[in-house]
């Protein structure tokens, strides 16, 4: 009697295998960077062969755009459903900084593909990050107080994620020993970050 493959369960390994393409890809690409990486390295990394690979990214570039807007994606919902946990708009923002910032330390390999020069110096690959970048600063511009003109809402938005970048870049990936714990930084940055806004807004 012929065995019944259900579709269900063969969609199923289509997207587990996917997922694990997607883990080992983004490790392999933080690790190696873009122009260095070939798709063998991550055939090899994940336990496929190349055919495999292929069946799922028709090349190095879809690859590395499918990686980008994986991390994306979860630096996104992480920090989206951090925000809804709290009831006022400054237990917003420390849900959502600390989320970021929890992103970075557990997924040190997505935060620097999302922000590293590969992903910069390529118009495809800028195009993915600005959106998760404009993605960020809209759920950021939500939490700033309403009476001030959108664009400088905006403006201010970024101004506080290219801090919590550089917060973040110094503390989890420069090598640099501190003492400083993750209460404390999350405390720190979203202090600062509230206080200013207080500044610019009273």
């Amino acid at each position: 009697m012929p065995v019944v493959v259900k579709k269900s369960s063969t969609r199923t390994r289509s997207d587990d295998r996917r997922r694990q393409l997607l883990d080992v890809a983004c490790d392999v690409f933080a690790d190696r960077d873009f122009s260095a990486t070939i798709m063998d390295d991550v055939a090899f990394a994940a336990g496929v062969t190349k055919p495999v690979l292929y069946q799922h990214f028709d090349s190095k570039r879809a690859l590395f755009i499918s990686v980008l807007e994986d991390c994306g994606e979860r630096l996104i919902g992480s920090i989206v459903d951090a925000t809804r946990s709290g009831e006022t708009l400054r237990e917003q923002m420390v849900a959502g900084f600390t989320a970021y910032f929890d992103f970075v330390r557990n997924d040190d390999a997505g935060f620097r593909l999302l922000f590293g020069a590969s992903a910069r110096n390529d118009t495809d690959f800028a195009e993915v990050t600005n959106k998760v970048l404009e993605h960020f600063a809209d759920s950021v511009t939500s939490l700033i107080i309403q009476d001030i003109p959108d664009e400088e809402r905006s403006l201010i938005a970024h101004a506080l994620i290219g801090m919590a970048e550089s917060a973040a870049r110094y503390t989890y990936l420069s090598g640099v020993q501190t003492n400083v714990t993750d209460e404390q930084l999350h405390t720190w940055v979203t202090t600062l970050a509230w206080k200013g806004l207080r500044g610019i807004t009273d």
